[in-house]
C-alpha cells in the first residue's frame, strides 16, 4: 500500500498545507499528520473524500505507486501568456504526436528558425472505431510564430491567441517515468484548480491547454504543462 506517500505528494503537488487539508477534510492537522505518517488509515467516507479533492479513484490513491522524487515537479502558479500567433497541424494515427510534431519541425526548417518553440496538446476528435479497432488518438502540434505579419511563405491558416490566463506546473522528465510523471502533473494541476474554485476555459479562441518540452544548457529536459482559466 502506498497511501501515505500517496497523500503526501498529493497535496505537495498543490500547494496545500496539512492544516488546510484538514480543514477541508473536517479533522485534526495531526489527524493528516498520522495519515501521512502512517500511523492510521482513514475511514471509507474520508478515503472517498480524498478521491474527490484531488480527483483520483481510491485504487490510485491506495495502491498507486508515486513513490517519484518530488523534485521532479515546480510549484503550481498562475501566469499570463501574452499574445502569440502560430501554425497548427492536428494529426489523427497511431503515433500523432510524433507525426504531428515532425510535420512542424519540417516547418520550421523550411522558414529558417534554428530555435523553434513547438507546443502540443492531445484533441477528442476521434471515433472510438479508431481508437478501439485501429488504435488510433489525436494530437496537435504548433509552430509560434515570431513575426507572423511578414510570413508570406507559409500556405497555412495563422491563428492567433489574445493574452490568457493559465494555471501552470514545470517537471523534469526523468527518461521512462513519462507515463507516470504526465499525468499526475494534470492530476495536480485540476486538483488545484478544484481546491481553489477555479475554472478551465472553454473558448473557441484559446488553446484550453497545451505542453512544451524544451532542454536547459545541461541538456536536461522539462516540459511545462498549461491549463486555460477563465
Amino acid at each position: 500500500m502506498h497511501f501515505e506517500k500517496n497523500l503526501q505528494l498529493l497535496r505537495k503537488m498543490t500547494n496545500m498545507t496539512q492544516e488546510t487539508l484538514a480543514e477541508k477534510m473536517k479533522v485534526s492537522r495531526q489527524t493528516v499528520s498520522k495519515w501521512e505518517s502512517g500511523s492510521i488509515l482513514p475511514e471509507v467516507e474520508k478515503l472517498i473524500d480524498l478521491c474527490k479533492i484531488f480527483h483520483c479513484s481510491l485504487d490510485q490513491l491506495l495502491q498507486g505507486n508515486m513513490d517519484y522524487s518530488s523534485e521532479a515537479y515546480s510549484e503550481i502558479k498562475i501566469v499570463t501568456v501574452e499574445p502569440f500567433c502560430y501554425i497548427q497541424y492536428p494529426v489523427i494515427s497511431r503515433n500523432p504526436e510524433e507525426d504531428a510534431i515532425t510535420h512542424v519541425k519540417n516547418w520550421a526548417k523550411h522558414l529558417k528558425m534554428e530555435n523553434p518553440h513547438i507546443i502540443g496538446w492531445d484533441f477528442p476528435q476521434v471515433s472510438q472505431e479508431q481508437v478501439n479497432v485501429f488504435h488510433m488518438h489525436g494530437y496537435a502540434a504548433a509552430l509560434i510564430l515570431d513575426d507572423a505579419g511578414n510570413r508570406n511563405d507559409i500556405d497555412t491558416e495563422i491563428l492567433k491567441q489574445n493574452r490568457q490566463k493559465y494555471l501552470t506546473i514545470t517537471l523534469r522528465e526523468k527518461a521512462g517515468e513519462e507515463f507516470t510523471l504526465i499525468p499526475n502533473a494534470y492530476k495536480a494541476l485540476f486538483s488545484y484548480m478544484a481546491i481553489n474554485d477555479l475554472k478551465q476555459k472553454h473558448d473557441p479562441a484559446v488553446i484550453p491547454c497545451y505542453e512544451y518540452e524544451y532542454s536547459d544548457r545541461d541538456g536536461v529536459e522539462y516540459m511545462d504543462i498549461f491549463i486555460a482559466i477563465s
